[in-house]
């Protein structure tokens, strides 16, 4: 290969002073490197599945020359005066002033009296892509460069040569100027060309939409690694160089070796076969399968190419257990080595991660590999489980779950075994810098979506549109829900269709007649090879137990609804409350304070800490295996309803749609125990119905007034488990249904609306579907800003009104004190930052409000500023410091906190 000139290798990629000591990286060691750490990344980390996507329409010869092609020049830009004449990020002016001089001694004259007015108008990623479109490199591959900083050009730039040649040459005249920056520019591309294995730029391929996004995510961590010096513990990876050192100096193979060794820590999995002799639920966790799971591992097992799984089974019947042993049948036969499971809440996604980590230490100590696991969500920290995990950089042992902390923030998806929060599935549809990294991430993964029924309409279009884009990668999917309307089956198969063979998958797609409108229950969906097959014949079954609950309205005013409770459980046992806001449940609590009854709260406004504790508690109280108290009345909001396998003697909630309903009646009588005499049968008090069509302000803000309405009408007094779900739900999600209730359709019409404007404002962030031209203008966007962090980007997709975050502490003429009585300056960083609550969004509903708000909360922070803003865990943090009474004012909002209640707020004087 011909040896690159001595100009070419005066040109820098990387320089700062560290520890008094200038360093630099020439550029074309950063290009090598990137291009060698692509290469890897191809070849030994992304799935066999992922390899197999990027070679549909290209051989495996032209992938690989293409990778390297991209590697190498993703920099390509930084080969130009604009770039070579910036100033270090810490502005050592020595340092730049050394670089810019021995540019000088290698032929670039003039450079150190150059002065570019329009130099942010060519940053080294535009001016990289826009040099390789003047070297005709196709632009669906130009693209990438222009984009590898997290967003793509709006357009081709190939115009910013002309209008701003300067940055390009140095002179948009002088010939003698500009001429040193074509040589070094066109020597890099044919370096590029010859090192990748082309003989000439025709021969670099034209690229679809999907395939040019997963190879973007590619580029950039490619890009990040190779830009990454060290490991969090000092474990070498690819350092920067002494000023006086050159390209000679360097090793590149044993460098990129070096840095891999020390990066990939962990081990691949590699799935193997269901062993159909042997019953893999009780290899893995001791019970024999249960009829629905035996059927599916079964079905799964003869599928040509599975591509989707819906599982429609009550509540309790083992659907975790089902998606992992489908999770390994699938990454199976589709050749993916990573998973992720997604769920509605944090409290979900805690509960769902410890199952989660159990199973995949079982696969570690069988592969006798370690492999990696990520809790996604912004309170993951504060999990005992997860926090537990050791960092794969200090574990020697082989069959071990770790944490590597190399994926950290937008590289978490990249993990290969995740656990979180919905968001980060739907935000793979949101308009964001760096999407293409969660792209990557999830293109090589089993995608498992537990509790699919509790996502609104607002979400549901966000989770369509990354379904779409699954299908466009052909990553199998596993969908759980216990009551999943029709309608909503339907969407979720033609989005996964569309996705991965466009509108012609109507002409091609084969269901059962009545695939569309089947109320069969439980039901068994799965898509294999664009065909749709469905399975309710479950032998054994019918054995399953069936539960009749007695379903009784209830209206009583807050007294003597607490005493209604007690008189239940008179004789003792445990009662369950699940309302629809906090402030009904913390307004119960109160009245069941003065009864001297033992009772528990739970919602959503406790501090982290204190909610993860509480949740612990409950399991442990009515969970699986319990010791259960004589006498208990739990209270709480929708966290009650989704996944906690808990357990109530009798149940009480207020009017929800039917499927959410069905969801709480689920936590009734849910396991085989010993009852009290006098709940033996179990019993369903529906409140909040005033009469048909009234179901108070709070209610009805929360869900809308025409699914209650219909589930208001279609509820029967008594209910068999899980017989009737299936019925149920779909007569209250089926506009047939309507003609069988008077005055209905104006209720409807405001359905419709409500779920067209929905459908709408959830366009104004989203991706396009998967299409075969260039990735110009795919992310961008007309307002917002849900870069910065989790918070922005999560109310984006939750169609949620975002709140201000606060570190609760006690502030008294003693000093400062932790709530549970700790003195702060004790306390290590990381437990203060436990101490973490949202305010309640009705304290940020107006903008003006929420800035002085805010404006209050960072004076209040100012005596903690200097202690905390060189803290990983609180620098930026709020703190809301509170009294002896655990009380504050913020603006004219009073804030009180009660260990048992949570917190609660009033505003002006008034006080509840």
């Amino acid at each position: 290969m011909k040896k690159l000139s001595k100009r070419c290798l005066s040109l820098w990629g990387k320089k700062k002073v560290e520890n008094g000591q200038p360093l630099w990286l020439p550029l074309v060691a950063h290009l090598t490197d990137t291009q060698k750490v692509i290469n890897f990344l191809y070849n030994q980390w992304l799935s066999q599945g992922q390899q197999e996507f990027l070679t549909q329409n290209l051989t495996d010869e032209e992938i690989h020359k293409l990778i390297k092609f991209l590697g190498f020049t993703h920099d390509i830009g930084k080969a130009t005066p604009a770039f070579q004449t910036k100033e270090s990020y810490d502005r050592a002016q020595t340092l730049d002033n050394d670089i810019i001089e021995n540019l000088i001694r290698n032929g670039f004259s003039k450079l150190d009296q150059l002065e570019l007015s329009s130099r942010n108008m060519s940053p080294h990623n535009r001016a990289g892509e826009a040099l390789l479109l003047e070297f005709q490199v196709p632009d669906t591959v130009a693209a990438l460069i222009g984009g590898h900083h997290g967003k793509p050009e709006t357009g081709s730039p190939s115009d910013d040569l002309t209008i701003n040649t300067s940055n390009y040459y140095q002179s948009d005249q002088d010939e003698t100027l500009k001429q040193p920056w074509k040589q070094v520019q066109r020597e890099l591309f044919d370096y590029a060309l010859v090192s990748s294995g082309y003989s000439d730029v025709s021969e670099i391929p034209t690229i679809t939409q999907p395939e040019a996004v997963i190879l973007e995510g590619l580029l950039i961590t490619a890009d990040w690694l190779a830009s990454s010096e060290y490991t969090r513990n000092g474990r070498e990876l690819f350092p920067l160089i002494s000023l006086e050192q050159s390209w000679a100096d360097l090793d590149m193979e044993r460098r990129f070796t070096k840095a891999m060794h020390n990066w990939l820590l962990n081990g691949t999995w590699q799935p193997q076969k269901i062993n159909k002799m042997t019953d893999p639920y009780q290899e893995r966790w001791g019970f024999n399968a249960r009829p629905v799971q035996k059927v599916a591992t079964k079905a799964i097992g003869e599928t040509i190419d599975p591509e989707m799984i819906i599982v429609e089974a009550p509540m309790g019947l083992g659907k975790t257990e089902l998606a992992l042993v489908a999770a390994e049948q699938l990454a199976y036969l589709c050749k993916e080595d990573g998973v992720f499971i997604g769920l509605p809440t944090q409290a979900t996604s805690n509960a769902m991660f410890n199952r989660v980590d159990q199973w995949i230490e079982k696969l570690a100590e069988k592969q006798k590999e370690n492999f990696p696991i990520k809790l996604m969500h912004s309170k993951a920290q504060f999990n005992k489980v997860y926090k537990q995990l050791p960092d794969a950089e200090n574990v020697d042992t082989a069959g071990a779950v770790t944490i590597n902390s190399w994926f950290s923030g937008k590289k978490s998806i990249l993990t290969k075994f995740t656990v979180g929060t919905i968001d980060n599935l739907l935000s793979m549809a949101l308009k964001q810098r760096h999407l293409f990294l969660k792209h990557l991430g999830f293109s090589g993964k089993v995608v498992i979506i537990d509790e699919v029924h509790a996502y609104d309409t607002y979400m549901s279009q966000y989770l369509l549109k990354a379904i779409t884009w699954l299908g466009a990668y052909h990553v199998p999917l596993v969908i759980l829900s216990a009551t999943l309307p029709q309608e909503k089956r339907q969407e979720l198969i033609k989005a996964y269709l569309g996705g991965k063979y466009g509108k012609k998958y109507k002409r091609n797609f084969k269901g059962p007649a009545d695939w569309e409108k089947t109320q069969a229950y439980p039901l068994l969906s799965i898509l294999d090879n664009g065909q749709l097959k469905q399975f309710s014949d479950f032998p054994g079954q019918s054995d399953q137990k069936q539960q009749k609950l007695q379903v009784t309205r209830l209206n009583l005013a807050d007294e003597e609804l607490i005493d209604h409770v007690l008189d239940k459980i008179n004789g003792g046992g445990v009662a369950g409350i699940i309302v629809n806001t906090v402030k009904r449940a913390q307004a119960l609590a109160k009245v069941l304070e003065q009864k001297g009854t033992k009772y528990f709260v739970l919602h959503s406004a406790f501090l982290a800490a204190e909610r993860s504790k509480q949740e612990e508690r409950l399991q442990q109280a009515i969970g699986k295996n319990a010791v259960r108290p004589k006498k208990l009345v739990v209270i709480g909001t929708q966290v009650l309803e989704q996944s906690l396998d808990i357990d109530f003697d009798v149940l009480y909630t207020d009017i929800a749609p039917m499927d959410l309903l069905l969801q709480r009646a689920g936590r009734l009588h849910r396991h085989n125990i010993k009852r009290p005499k006098l709940l033996a049968t179990p019993q369903l008090f529906v409140m909040g119905i005033n009469c048909l069509g009234d179901y108070g302000k709070a209610s009805q803000s929360i869900y809308q007034q025409y699914l209650l309405l219909k589930t208001d009408y279609f509820l029967k007094n008594q209910i068999t488990l899980p017989n009737d779900i299936s019925d149920l739900v779909q007569k209250v999600y089926d506009a047939e249904t309507d003609a069988e209730i008077n005055g209905i359709q104006t209720y409807k019409a405001d359905f419709d609306n409500y779920n067209d404007t929905k459908k709408n404002s959830a366009g104004d962030f989203q991706i396009g579907r998967p299409m075969k031209k260039s990735i110009h203008a795919w992310l961008d966007r007309k307002q917002g800003n849900v870069d910065k962090d989790e918070q922005k980007a999560n109310a984006a997709v939750r169609d949620i009104q975002e709140t201000i975050e606060v570190v609760l502490i006690k502030h008294t003429s003693q000093g400062d004190f932790l709530l549970d009585g700790r003195k702060l300056d004790a306390v290590p960083d990381y437990e203060i930052a436990e101490q973490v609550i949202r305010l309640p969004a009705a304290l940020t509903t107006y903008p003006k409000e929420t800035e002085q708000i805010i404006n209050e909360l960072e004076n209040r922070t100012k005596p903690y500023h200097d202690n905390w803003n060189n803290s990983v865990w609180l620098n930026g943090t709020l703190v809301l410091p509170l009294d002896d009474k655990l009380s504050a004012k913020v603006g004219k909002w009073n804030i009180q906190y009660s260990k048992k209640l949570g917190l609660s707020y009033t505003k002006g004087d008034d006080h509840e």
